[in-house]
């Protein structure tokens, strides 16, 4: 039996990509972490863990990244083939207020994983990186082949140094690595801390909602399912072993982005949001929105805008993320409905 183990499994992706590898592959053991912290809602956490929780072939595993020794026993346990690390302290804003948390999940914890890889040989290890380590990049779109070295947050910061951890690992003890840079993930049960789901708590609050940098901020929003489909290619294919004219083995590693390729102005973000938000019956016909919109200068930590050049994920594994905003945006709101206002907690 193979076994796959993915950390964060009760995360927004880590429990969207479980639910994919255990409907696709029956015969695959999959082995989840989860710390189930509240740094977002935990019923949301709860629901995710309670759908995997229906297949025999998953193992649920309560813990931190940052316990070595638990890492260690879930390795000797289980020997995993595959290794999905999306487990991580996530949020820009947040990593301002409360560093310590990044340090202790993102570096410590990454820190943690390719050790037991090293110690438990597997086949491939496929890690989380951002977007964010393109930092104020003023070329557009971000190509892995760019600079990636100044970063604008504690958050990106610790994400590029997991892309060279890794790359120093790959290379020292041939592990094969590929960093998978996300770009703006969102959908139904997503995380509460991104401006889609914060909109809309807000709204439904009577609360004011605040358009960073005036409006003009640019994202590549990326569908959930779009991202659980390029993760799933990519780990079926490992960067291959090679090596180099010296006789050395050549690092076995690869990055690559995840993303839309189609930045979004957050104003129309806005009014999509909101058109859908009415259309799933979340907020009524005649919601008063510019009485609740205020447009506000850029915060410390953001960047004007997010493009992924995917031209490599194209190239390699044939495919290109496409879900149009609205379709996304209407999934979410019709999740959103039946998760808080329908009763019918934890479906769609």
């Amino acid at each position: 039996m193979k076994t796959v183990f993915i950390t964060g499994a009760a995360g927004f992706i880590g429990s969207s990509l479980a639910l994919r590898v255990l409907a696709d592959e029956p015969e695959t053991r999959l082995v989840g972490l989860d710390n189930m912290n509240d740094y977002y809602d935990v019923r949301i956490k709860e629901a995710r863990l309670a759908r995997l929780k229906t297949y025999p072939n998953f193992i649920f595993v309560k813990g931190n990244l940052a316990d070595k020794v638990l890492l260690d026993s879930i390795f000797e346990q289980y020997a995993p083939q595959v290794v999905v690390n999306l487990a991580a302290q996530a949020g820009v804003r947040y990593s301002i207020t409360n560093p310590d948390a990044y340090i202790e999940s993102n570096l410590i914890g990454f820190y943690n994983v390719l050790e037991a890889c090293r110690r438990h040989p597997v086949e491939h290890l496929v890690y989380a990186s951002s977007s964010s380590v393109y930092g104020g990049n003023k070329k557009v779109p971000f190509s892995t082949d760019d600079p990636v070295d100044t970063p604008v947050s504690l958050y990106a910061a610790t994400k590029k140094s997991n892309e060279l951890m890794a790359h120093a690992y790959a290379k020292l003890y041939d592990i094969p690595s590929t960093g998978l840079r996300f770009f703006t993930v969102y959908g139904p049960a997503g995380r509460p801390d991104m401006a889609y789901f914060g909109f809309t708590d807000k709204l439904i609050k009577g609360e004011t909602i605040q358009i960073f940098n005036y409006g003009n901020c640019q994202r590549d929003f990326t569908y959930i399912d779009d991202i659980v489909e390029g993760v799933t290619r990519v780990m079926r294919r490992p960067p291959e072993k090679k090596t180099g004219e010296d006789g050395l083995p050549l690092p076995p590693y690869a990055v690559y982005n995840i993303g839309n390729s189609k930045p979004e102005n957050l104003l129309d973000f806005v009014t999509i949001l909101q058109e859908e938000l009415v259309r799933a019956k979340v907020l009524p016909a005649d919601y008063d929105f510019e009485a609740h919109k205020r447009l506000v200068p850029m915060q410390p930590g953001d960047v004007p805008v997010t493009y992924a050049d995917t031209s490599a994920l194209e190239r390699d594994f044939g495919f290109r993320p496409a879900t149009p905003l609205r379709e996304g945006l209407r999934r979410f709101a019709q999740w959103y409905y039946a998760f808080y206002l329908s009763g019918n907690k934890g479906e769609n």
